[in-house]
């Protein structure tokens, strides 16, 4: 794909014919899988995304085996794979919307979806990451313009923020392993005492959720915003910025966009993805025969995968773009394109479809289905999000969200219909 010639005027947004396909597919790959990572979490209450005895009676053996199987393949790497390829959204953007009146263009977009972020998080699902993109994207954006090795540094930041991380964690899980081969001490009583003030917290969550109007459930998530802000300062700091900064690299130096340079490439990401892999089934492995302690289990979610996972994803980008390249033509890849570009219309999407399956003022399911079942809701929802996406641009120039942010990023109305 060309490079567009700078603009005399105010920048246009990319047309259909200039997008690039195979981070379209990648991105509908990514979309489909934070559903598949998410839904223990619209299932569930809060403990259950990460420590599988919080679901309803304990967990059964599928339920470990399916917890190990995502711990692997999914969980932490949807959310990689999205940053780096908002990096890479961010570098496009910027060579298309050149000078100052870019760089305010592109904050003006960033602050649109920092808007629909905080209304995705109290409107739908306190899971919500495009407040965290948004701002993580707003503080990227001032050096783009800059000569810097991207990659490397993102790696590295990356690399020093998730040691930064699994140390904050290993403090408790090393209590947690004394105190169950020696005496537990006081130091551990006041941890454990700490973890079952919480799991009384996310207790009450959960029965707002099960007995709760939608207005109630709306005014905790509301309550709920300002402390999801403060946490989410680390979150941006030492994950989502560093995988953006990649994103930018990877882009620039054609690992998304250039077969040739990826066939270089090739055996490095399988490597990446492999070893980071095999960290993960040892890891969850040891978990899970231990009986899932509470604070093992933390320290191995967020702070063995969260090294762990850095050159699985950079691995899993550049093979995954690799094979939508080749596979472009096909009809998985082209229905995966689609979704990809509705990318925000599905992720918002999903939010709404999943509560109204799951709490108790709609559908009445929350907590009451173990993981295995979890699967036929993901197994519809990607179903919906395939068929939607197909039927919406048959008719339809943008999906209804990107349209939106579109007009509002630019301030001009666009033509929706085909």
């Amino acid at each position: 794909m060309d490079e567009p010639e700078p603009h005399a005027g105010p920048p246009a947004p990319v047309a259909r014919a200039e997008r690039i396909v195979a981070l379209d597919v990648v991105r509908g790959i990514a979309v489909l899988g934070i559903l598949l990572a998410n839904i223990t979490a619209f299932a569930h209450m809060r403990a259950a995304y990460y420590w599988p005895p919080a679901l309803p009676g304990g967990a059964q053996a599928s339920d470990e085996w399916l917890w190990l199987a995502q711990f692997v393949l999914v969980d932490g790497k949807m959310r990689g794979l999205f940053a780096v390829l908002f990096g890479a959204g961010l570098a496009l953007f910027a060579e298309r919307a050149v000078g100052i009146a870019g760089l305010w263009l592109q904050a003006r977009r960033l602050a649109w979806l920092a808007l629909f972020g905080a209304l995705h998080f109290v409107l739908l699902f306190d899971g919500d990451i495009l407040l965290t993109y948004a701002v993580a994207g707003l503080i990227v954006l001032p050096f783009l313009h800059r000569s810097l090795d991207f990659a490397v540094l993102g790696l590295i930041w990356a690399m020093i923020g998730a040691l930064v991380v699994a140390a904050a964690y290993f403090s408790a899980a090393q209590l947690e392993w004394q105190a169950v081969t020696t005496a537990p001490g006081e130091a551990w009583l006041s941890v454990e005492q700490a973890w079952q003030a919480r799991l009384a917290e996310y207790a009450a969550e959960a029965q707002v959720h099960l007995s709760g109007t939608y207005a109630d459930v709306a005014a905790m998530r509301l309550a709920d915003l300002p402390s999801h802000a403060g946490d989410a300062v680390t979150f941006v700091f030492f994950e989502t910025i560093p995988m953006m900064l990649i994103g930018v690299g990877l882009y620039r130096a054609g690992l998304l966009t250039d077969s040739a340079v990826r066939r270089r490439w090739r055996r490095a990401a399988w490597v990446g993805l492999l070893a980071g892999a095999g960290v993960l089934a040892v890891t969850g492995l040891a978990v899970m025969d231990r009986g899932f302690p509470i604070y093992q289990t933390q320290f191995a979610f967020y702070g063995v995968a969260g090294l762990a996972n850095v050159p699985f994803v950079l691995g899993a980008m550049v093979l995954l773009t690799d094979w939508a390249e080749r596979a472009r033509e096909g009809w998985l890849a082209e229905r995966l394109a689609l979704a990809g570009r509705m990318a925000f219309s599905n992720y918002v999407g999903t939010s709404l479809m999943m509560m109204l399956i799951f709490d108790g003022w709609a559908g009445g399911r929350f907590g009451t289905m173990h993981r295995g079942e979890l699967l036929v809701v993901v197994l519809l929802g990607w179903a919906l999000m395939l068929t939607f996406s197909r039927v919406w641009l048959a008719r339809f120039r943008y999906g209804p969200l990107e349209w939106l942010w579109r007009c509002l990023t630019y301030w001009r109305r666009f033509p929706l219909r085909r």
